[in-house]
């Protein structure tokens, strides 16, 4: 008689085994996507750049020469000077530190406030939905441009100030797409399995429905990041930002506008790197967004 096997149990190691395919699939989905994979090398450079700042920058980012103020590209500046004679290639190298310094705390605040929001409101429903929603409605209805520029007006230049300006701007939108993915989820046979086990309504939302919605948030965050960025620097520019001397991009800009007739080259090189960054966190989006999609693994 043949004597029937019993299924191994599932270990530690079959997790990591999985996730780690996971991960290999995702590479695979990404490298076949030539602009996501330029996506992920723009913003790992620039990652990269803002965590070795000090040891990639060729000057002191903050050091005043007025007799090399407004220079062009050369051996010892690589991408000229400033108004104030600083060098433009350190400063940028410094400025890549600052932004995702504040596409960090903004993205990190926006998120934290506005998962829990929109996970509460979709798994509970009935008023305290109707409650949640409207309040995130009435955030939307102002410009977000014209939002972030009151709070910061009202609260003082710094980096907290641009956390809870640039913070509050994102949190409705994490609220809506975990709204949404809540809903689709919560009358699934899993959730009810659940709660027939005794299990407690936080326990099912915030252990297993929420983990559902990972593939739409990670997109949201690699896409914030960037509109983070973008909005410090508009900040910046209009003098609302991190205060001087700080390494900033839009701050860069706006001290050699004044001078564009005399270097135009002085404003090229941080417009051009605000240009990079975003796109470089738009295609990684994207590549992000084909990863999560089940037929890119069915070819």
């Amino acid at each position: 008689m043949k004597q029937e096997t019993l299924p191994r149990p599932w270990t530690a190691a079959d997790t990591a085994n999985t996730y780690f395919s996971r991960f290999l699939g995702a590479c695979q989905v990404i490298a076949r996507n030539r602009l996501a994979l330029l996506g992920v090398v723009i913003v790992g450079t620039w990652l990269l750049t803002a965590l070795l700042a000090p040891y990639i920058a060729t000057h002191d980012a903050y050091e005043i020469n007025i007799a090399n103020r407004l220079k062009g590209p050369s051996a010892d500046h690589w991408l000229g000077t400033d108004s104030l004679g600083r060098d433009t290639f350190s400063r940028l190298v410094f400025g890549a530190r600052t932004a995702f310094q504040v596409a960090i705390g903004a993205v990190f605040l926006g998120a934290v406030f506005g998962i829990p929001i929109g996970a509460i409101a979709g798994f509970t429903g009935r008023w305290v939905d109707a409650i949640l929603m409207r309040f995130m409605d009435a955030i939307i209805a102002f410009p977000g441009r014209l939002l972030a520029i009151a709070l910061v007006a009202s609260l003082g230049g710094g980096l907290f100030s641009l956390y809870i300006a640039l913070g509050v701007n994102s949190i409705p939108s994490y609220a809506r797409i975990v709204r949404g993915v809540v809903l689709s989820q919560k009358e699934k046979e899993y959730v009810e399995a659940a709660r027939m086990t005794g299990e407690s309504g936080l326990t099912i939302l915030f252990f297993q429905v929420l983990p559902n919605c990972l593939s739409p948030l990670l997109v949201r965050l690699s896409l914030d990041f960037g509109h983070a960025i973008l909005a410090e620097s508009s900040l910046s520019f209009l003098g609302l930002g991190l205060p001087p001397p700080t390494a900033s991009w839009g701050l860069m800009l706006k001290e050699v506008t004044p001078f564009l007739q005399l270097q135009p080259m002085a404003a090229f090189f941080p417009g051009l790197t605000i240009s990079l960054i975003i796109l470089g966190f738009n295609l990684l989006g994207d590549g992000l967004r084909d990863v999560f999609d089940p037929r890119q693994y069915q070819r």
